[in-house]
């Protein structure tokens, strides 16, 4: 088996773990990680596709993922402050509705006050 075979089914292993974990998990800080497990996937993949010969890859994939990494880091730190907020705001670090259906700001609050 090549590295490019590999990579390739890293990529892909890692990117349908990803969205396993994204369906079955519930915790947004998990979801973040799974969002980020699959992007990591999908950036082997794409390093993996840049062959364009035999031994010469292709710089505009590889440039691609440097720029998919600074922008996925970016998008990590603003869900994590979401993810801090929707904590703050309901009490619980998860999306969920409650049982009862009401989606009210002060439903998920222990204290039951709204913002």
């Amino acid at each position: 088996m090549s590295a490019v075979v590999a990579y390739g089914l890293a990529g892909a292993g890692l990117v349908a773990v990803g969205l396993y974990a994204l369906v079955v998990h519930e915790h947004l800080l998990r979801k973040i990680l799974a969002i980020n497990v699959v992007g990591n996937g999908v950036f082997l993949v794409i390093v993996a596709a840049a062959q364009r010969g035999p031994g010469v890859p292709d710089p505009v994939p590889h440039a691609m993922v440097l720029t998919g990494i600074v922008v996925a880091v970016s998008a990590t730190a603003l869900a994590l402050a979401l993810a801090v907020r929707v904590r703050d705001a309901t009490g619980q670090p998860r999306l969920a509705v409650p049982a009862d259906g009401t989606a009210e700001p002060s439903a998920g609050r222990p204290d039951g006050a709204a913002r």
